[in-house]
């Protein structure tokens, strides 16, 4: 039964859900409280694409420890983050942390105060000299300041004051320190002190005894306050480790369970009061969406799925656990079941299975786009599916991106990979790969995959190996021609009746620009006569090629790919006898 509560009723009870501790209001006198004399360095700039090669060699964060405490008025911030660290290469001196913006009060390594230096947004730690290979080493970082990014704390769409992060692609940094970079993943545990009525959400359980003590907070707070925990035993990558933090509605969408597993989820819905309604309806398939993918791609790989109204510069953020949406289309009752679908499905890819670089982003939004249409194929049929489809071809061939390929080292703004080959056309790879490979072949290759690299991180060359192996195909073609090459075919197709030979004479031409791939396209050709439509499988691969088709009589109609398994552009056809 779906319903919702209002957090702050929950939260006037003494016995209220495990995970909070309450704390008395700060007493001291408001004139011994001075505001801190640090000073907080200048910001980076957030999206710029890392140089080549390992982000952090010698290193692998395995934990995070998040103290932090929010104000009550402001935006100024304490935070006390304990990275647990690995030496897992001949170790370098100094272990570089992304901090951006913060003053770093103190630092200490297993225990002990050490010097740092702060520069650039790193934080520069000496590592223990006794210190080996194969050691981990507890790094401690005490800091504060009012945020730049990352953590967007400000009136909500109502103009109730929240605390939001906001990480993608690599933000997280202004909030916290890390190793901020896709291709280390680390476990991570929150213990968070909020003002009262704010409730605050993060990834994983709710837990009395994860995470540190938060710092005090600034001067001049006097707020009723809660220290929330939650924490995950799985590693995630950096920008989808989160907190919201907001008065909340909340409703339970259901209880995900997947059969084959025998385990169950449950999907929650955490809303701005006004928009309760709203939410209930936006998320009523939330539900049937874990229980699809559980069963189509493996067990929901996490401990709960929250849906979460929330301040984000997108549309939807994946969060590990936590999805975030855009506070502006709940508000106003916008349909985004397109984004639950989406963001759901990230949590396999994308959260689950990383991208190891950057580049190679279409790992995660194009399996997304591509899986959130499927949901739509399973519940609402095929027909749905054809047109999210062409919508996506659409939104591709009309974009400014089509003259680069998907896999783009040269792009070094991270927030131009936002664009249409990393989700419509990486879609679109996939579907076509489908159809080659059949559904068969198809999803058992996407399951060796996933389970290959699942709470790990992958790349193309991976996705490659594994459909391969499900298939028994060499697929590097493919990949090479849709992935790492630019645009996409634009046919033209021209047919004639030979009456003498009895026979259809199919001409097809690749008319792209010629410095895009001659595309190798297997498809179908449908041949339509009074008798019934007739079909030949034919293989594309040069310019310009001559296919003939014996009949019986002449056709009325002849189709290139009936169904729609290319992502192509027809710039020329002909239905009728030339």
């Amino acid at each position: 039964m779906r319903h919702f509560l209002m957090l702050s009723a929950c939260l006037a009870l003494a016995a209220c859900a495990g995970g909070t501790s309450r704390q008395p209001a700060d007493t001291t006198p408001r004139e011994a409280l001075v505001e801190p004399a640090l000073v907080e360095p200048p910001p980076v700039a957030a999206g710029r694409a890392p140089p080549p090669g390992p982000y952090a060699p010698g290193f692998d964060a395995v934990h995070y420890d998040i103290a932090l405490t929010l104000p009550d008025t402001g935006s100024y911030i304490r935070g006390i983050t304990t990275a647990r660290i690995a030496l897992v290469e001949p170790r370098a001196d100094t272990l570089a942390l992304d901090l951006s913006g913060l003053a770093v009060a103190r630092v200490r390594v297993n225990g002990a105060a050490v010097g740092h230096r702060q520069d650039a947004g790193k934080v520069y730690v000496p590592v223990p000299a006794a210190a080996r290979v194969g050691d981990t080493i507890a790094v401690e970082v005490a800091y504060e300041g009012r945020p730049d990014d990352g953590l967007i704390i400000g009136p909500n769409v109502h103009g109730k004051r929240t605390a939001f992060a906001d990480n993608w692609p690599d933000r997280a940094r202004f909030w916290f320190p890390s190793i901020d970079h896709p291709s280390d993943k680390a476990t991570v545990a929150f213990a968070v002190s909020a003002p009262e009525p704010w409730a605050v959400i993060a990834n994983g359980e709710r837990g009395d005894d994860v995470g540190p003590e938060p710092p005090p907070p600034a001067a001049g707070s006097t707020a009723q306050r809660t220290v929330w925990r939650w924490a995950t035993d799985t590693p995630i990558p950096t920008y989808t480790m989160v907190i919201g933090a907001a008065e909340f509605g909340i409703g339970r969408a259901g209880e995900a369970c997947a059969p084959s597993s025998g385990r169950c989820i449950e999907t929650t819905w955490w809303a701005f009061p006004p928009d309760t309604a709203h939410a209930a309806r936006v998320f009523r398939r939330a539900d049937e969406m874990v229980a699809y993918y559980s069963e189509l791609i493996a067990p929901f790989p996490y401990e709960k799925l929250a849906h979460v109204q929330s301040s984000t510069r997108y549309g939807g953020m994946e969060n590990v656990t936590a999805i975030f949406y855009d506070e502006r289309a709940i508000a106003a009752g916008r349909d985004i079941e397109g984004t639950v679908a989406h963001e759901t499905a990230h949590q396999w890819f994308g959260d689950a299975v990383t991208e190891a670089d950057w580049h190679h982003l279409w790992l995660s939004e194009g399996f997304a786009t591509y899986f959130g249409a499927l949901f739509f194929e399973h519940a609402d049929g095929v027909e749905r599916f054809r047109q999210i489809m062409e919508a996506n071809r659409q939104s591709y061939v009309a974009s400014d991106v089509v003259g680069r390929p998907i896999v783009d080292p040269m792009e070094a703004n991270l927030f131009a990979l936002l664009n249409a080959n990393n989700y419509q056309k990486g879609a679109w790879v996939l579907h076509m790969l489908r159809g080659i490979l059949g559904d068969s072949a198809f999803f058992d290759g996407v399951r060796r995959y996933y389970r290959a690299h699942e709470h790990g991180t992958a790349l193309t060359e991976d996705l490659v190996r594994a459909m391969e192996s499900a298939s028994g195909r060499e697929l590097d073609w493919f990949f090479e021609q849709w992935v790492f090459r630019p645009g996409h075919p634009r046919l033209r197709v021209e047919w004639v009746w030979d009456a003498g030979a009895r026979e259809v004479v199919l001409t097809i031409e690749q008319a792209q620009p010629a410095d895009w791939p001659t595309f190798r396209l297997p498809m179908e050709v449908e041949l339509v006569t009074a008798e019934g439509p007739v079909r030949r499988r034919v293989e594309l691969d040069q310019r310009r090629k001559l296919f003939r088709f014996r009949l019986d009589a002449p056709p009325t109609v002849v189709r290139v790919d009936p169904d729609g398994w290319v992502l192509k552009e027809e710039v020329g056809m002909s239905d009728t006898p030339g």
